[in-house]
């Protein structure tokens, strides 16, 4: 479905971002969390989302399978249907920093390409790829769906680390390994970073 760009008209906003930010008291961006399945992205965001908000900044998760119940019911796990599923979710991020928001994301988001292709929605600092690292053995071990089992018996095609590849980041802000640190300490390291690049207090 496509729109006839020619009959749409930007509606620029009174309120801006620097409002908001000057608002809240602090400023927002996009933690972009990238990882194989049960790697530990979705337990990490919700934690990560607990510590901002007990240190009264504002933020809010966006969670892969949360948001294919409602917005991206429609998709599949194709290609295409995985790399609509990931610019959909970097315009929504885009809104939500632009309201002001810490944005975490919890998304497989297997290729490179598509990651970039989000991160060129954000201004330079607003963007921060978090490579979740955890071995496919650890992975596999923790299985907490159940997934990787339906995927090596065959019942699921183009499971990422299975069937369908993951390309590693090539240059993310932030590598945290969580087969080797606890999710207070996953937090905290990105708490820290987050303080190095004077975004929080």
């Amino acid at each position: 479905m496509t729109s006839d760009s020619r009959n749409i008209t930007w509606h620029q906003a009174v309120i801006g971002k620097a409002d908001r930010h000057q608002l809240n008291q602090h400023g927002s961006c996009v933690l972009w969390l990238t990882g194989l399945s049960g790697s530990g992205k979705s337990s990490l965001a919700v934690s990560l989302e607990r510590e901002l908000f007990a240190r009264n900044i504002r933020s809010y998760v966006l969670d892969c399978d949360n948001i294919r119940h409602g917005l991206n019911k429609n998709l599949g796990f194709s290609v295409e249907d995985r790399k609509e599923n990931i610019r959909r979710i970097g315009e929504v991020a885009k809104l939500f920093v632009d309201a002001g928001l810490f944005t975490i994301t919890a998304f497989i988001s297997p290729f490179q390409e598509d990651r970039d292709m989000v991160r060129k929605l954000f201004n330079q600092d607003e963007f921060i790829e978090i490579h979740v690292s955890c071995s496919l053995e650890e992975c596999e071990k923790r299985d907490p769906k159940g997934l990787y089992k339906k995927a090596r018996n065959g019942e699921i095609k183009d499971f990422t680390g299975i069937s369908s590849p993951y390309e590693v980041p090539a240059n993310p802000e932030l590598v945290i390994e969580t087969d080797k640190l606890s999710i207070q300490e996953s937090v905290d390291k990105i708490v820290e970073f987050l303080q190095n690049r004077k975004l929080i207090g």
